[in-house]
């Protein structure tokens, strides 16, 4: 069974994995041109909170809630390093569900933060953190950069 640390805000990684959008977001800006209007959310909210609140909800509920859970429960454990076999198997589904909306190389690029919400989805033992994790990743993407 997976340890359970139900607070998660007390774990030093989830600030980690916090840090590490916001350097993703600032190397993106080096090869991306952020867009120029930042208040876009505020005249388009739906096209906004959709992929920066509900798509992160829901897609956590099914990959770590449901298919890595159950991954875990049926499959033999093993890990690569602090990543579970269940992770790394939500991670590879979820990234290959990408390519069907996305160009490659986007949906390429979510396999890494898969695995880290994947990651705290087996540190905290529940699908809160990776929620948070998602909504805030995703969050600051659209805002900075589909406009």
């Amino acid at each position: 069974m997976l340890a359970a640390q139900p607070r998660f805000w007390h774990d030093p990684l989830f600030f980690a994995a916090i840090a590490a959008a916001l350097l993703y977001w600032m190397g993106l800006s080096l090869t991306t041109p952020a867009g120029s209007d930042l208040a876009w959310p505020l005249r388009a909210p739906l096209a906004f909170l959709y992929p920066a609140l509900l798509y992160p909800v829901v897609e956590e509920l099914v990959f770590r809630g449901i298919i890595q859970e159950q991954l875990h429960k049926r499959l033999s454990p093993w890990r690569l390093g602090p990543l579970s076999h269940a992770n790394i198997f939500t991670s590879l589904l979820f990234t290959a569900l990408h390519f069907i909306n996305h160009p490659p190389l986007w949906a390429a690029a979510v396999f890494f933060p898969s695995l880290v919400f994947g990651l705290f989805r087996d540190r905290s033992g529940g699908v809160t953190a990776p929620i948070v994790l998602h909504v805030f990743y995703n969050s600051g993407y659209f805002w900075l950069f589909a406009q």
